[in-house]
């Protein structure tokens, strides 16, 4: 397979897995510093990343061009990209509706490029088994073989680009979805006075419920920032197949609630997390 230099768009968490994954591949991997903070400057650099400095030098040197960046920046990236004029293959792998992803391979064919939807399901990995990115649209095959030496699986979907961004939409709406819904019970029976009443049911009735629950406050209230954007283009994907979407944006006023814990270095149990939703509810 001919050697091929890739832009990444960013390397967070995820994205320098993404990144890491390609470069296993014989990839050469370039990003943009500009802008981007010390932390994500270093995870770069331990992960063997070329910094080209800025947007303009990536675009001009990369055949293919990844974005992992937050789902409410993504059309934003796009547009940067567009502007240019790259006319290689464009990766989104955002958690973003399909309409979003339509919008943004608008973005990106306006100027010559190819656009490839994706979708990545599961945390960034440390070892293969655990995370899987779907790829939907013209080239996903050739984009899919890049990631054959790696930590992240990547399958491509029978279906035009839009088919992996509802994949991912529809899988976290339950998984994001119904972490957001237990905190916020733990939230309301702790406002009531409830809650170790509620835990002592839990344990006779739904015996899983509680732990779930702590595993839903530790898990994800360190990236529940990044979860808000992502539940308001879950509910509108809802709304744009004329079903209800006031699960989701109440999802996303429960991970607002919980920006706080970004980057925190201690996980919150349950219990902190309730007393935070209802420290925070609305005057």
């Amino acid at each position: 397979m001919a050697a091929v230099t890739i832009g990444l768009l960013h390397p967070g968490a995820m994205g320098t897995a993404v990144g890491a994954t390609l470069r296993a591949g014989g990839a050469r991997v370039v990003w943009a510093s500009a802008g981007r903070t010390a932390a994500t400057r270093a995870r770069a650099a331990s992960a063997g990343f070329e910094d080209l400095g800025a947007l303009e030098a990536v675009v001009a040197a990369s055949d293919v061009i990844v974005s992992v960046c937050p789902p409410d920046a993504a059309l934003d990236v796009a547009a940067g990209v567009a502007a240019h004029g790259f006319r290689g293959v464009y990766v989104d792998a955002n958690a973003i509706a399909p309409a979003t992803a339509r919008a943004v391979g608008r973005a990106v064919e306006a100027g010559g490029a190819t656009f490839v939807d994706g979708g990545i399901i599961g945390p960034a990995p440390a070892r293969p088994g655990s995370t899987r990115l779907y790829l939907a649209g013209k080239d996903a095959a050739r984009v899919s073989a890049r990631f054959a030496a790696g930590p992240i699986e990547a399958i491509e979907l029978d279906g035009p680009a839009g088919a992996a961004s509802a994949l991912k939409m529809a899988y976290a709406a339950w998984t994001k979805g119904s972490a957001a819904l237990l905190l916020a019970v733990r939230a309301l029976a702790r406002a009531e006075d409830a809650e170790p009443a509620l835990l002592a049911e839990w344990a006779r009735s739904q015996p899983d419920l509680a732990e779930r629950s702590e595993k839903a406050a530790g898990r994800n209230a360190a990236k529940a920032w990044r979860f808000v954007g992502e539940m308001d283009e879950i509910a509108a994907t809802f709304a744009a197949d004329g079903l209800p979407d006031g699960f989701h944006r109440a999802a996303a006023e429960v991970y607002r609630r919980m920006e706080g814990y970004k980057d925190a270095r201690t996980p919150p149990t349950a219990a902190e997390v309730a007393a935070v939703l209802v420290a925070r509810r609305a005057r």
